[in-house]
């Protein structure tokens, strides 16, 4: 059976190499120009294919000549795994058996582009993995298989997205056995009344609001994680926050926003709830690390406000 694999992440990376040996061509979004230089920024899929000698496809849409190739393949089977692209009917028709969709949520819920991130952000203490067959909706087709899966306490999205696609890559080759023998698994209507949506993620989504409790921040920051990265502004200049936990501690204090203390764990800073407990940093033009040395080097940060975007 040829396998036409579609991906665009580092989510995708190991259920590509799980069913390698089928996979006839791997289609991911073109590169995009990064840094002043603006030189190639190879993703991880892209390297992945070359290190697996696969053929590959890179578009910036389906309306691109090089999208026309996938037919040249000949697929029997899509699957696709965090591209980040809709796959139009013209595409959707070309594999015999049919397209394949992972989705990292318990669908119908959150379908879109972020279901890992707003698991996270709503504090939810389950997700899931669900494979469907595509159609022209977004996330609404028939589901062929559906597994729970616990959110750990404390998990960031680079935690929680490399355990499910470790995961996905343990149940995808089963799966593809199965359609290869039986054909395309029937699958179960998706309760479309009961579907919930996330949006694309943008970056000023990662800008803490001090009047948040202390566990939003945190789960804030878990969950941007990896982009746009939860920041912040100190006496003017970006902060980003790498890593922070909640303290449920209740104290009158002296506003939001202000950094409360230091220990060698991070630096505590008040919200309107609790203490949030800062791990680890980046200040703006300066490198990532841990918020302790941060702090020893930053003469006067107790007491400073943070949220401040004008220089004081």
């Amino acid at each position: 059976m040829n396998i036409v694999f579609f991906g665009s992440s580092g989510f995708s990376v190991p259920p590509l190499r799980s069913i390698c040996e089928r996979v006839t061509c791997v289609v991911t979004k073109r590169s995009k120009p990064k840094g002043r230089g603006y030189l190639l920024d190879d993703n991880e899929v892209k390297k992945a294919a070359r290190d697996l000698r696969l053929p590959l496809i890179e578009i910036n849409s389906f309306k691109d000549e090089e999208a026309q190739g996938i037919r040249d393949f000949k697929p029997d089977l899509f699957v696709v795994a965090s591209f980040g692209l809709i796959v139009p009917r013209w595409a959707l028709d070309l594999p015999t058996v049919g397209p394949v969709n992972v989705h990292p949520s318990l669908l119908p819920l959150y379908r879109g582009p972020s279901p890992m991130q707003w698991a996270i952000l709503n504090g939810d203490e389950e997700t899931g993995i669900t494979l469907i067959i595509m159609n022209e909706k977004m996330d609404e087709g028939r589901i062929i298989y559906q597994e729970r899966a616990s959110v750990k306490k404390g998990e960031n999205m680079a935690g929680l997205s490399g355990r499910l696609s470790a995961r996905v890559a343990e149940i995808l080759p089963g799966i593809v056995d199965r359609i290869d023998a039986q054909g395309m698994i029937e699958g179960t209507e998706q309760r479309h009344e009961d579907a919930t949506y996330t949006p694309i993620i943008t970056k000023e989504m990662g800008r803490i609001d001090w009047l948040k409790s202390a566990a939003e921040i945190e789960r804030q920051v878990k969950a941007f994680v990896m982009w746009p990265v939860a920041y912040t502004f100190l006496d003017g200049r970006m902060m980003k926050l790498f890593d922070a936990e909640a303290e449920e501690i209740t104290r009158k204090g002296t506003g939001q926003g202000v950094v409360a203390g230091i220990t060698k764990e991070g630096f505590f800073v008040e919200t309107p709830a609790g203490l949030l407990k800062v791990r680890e940093v980046q200040l703006e033009n300066k490198k990532r690390m841990g918020a302790y040395d941060f702090a020893q080097g930053y003469r006067g940060l107790v007491g400073k406000v943070l949220g401040q975007q004008d220089r004081s």
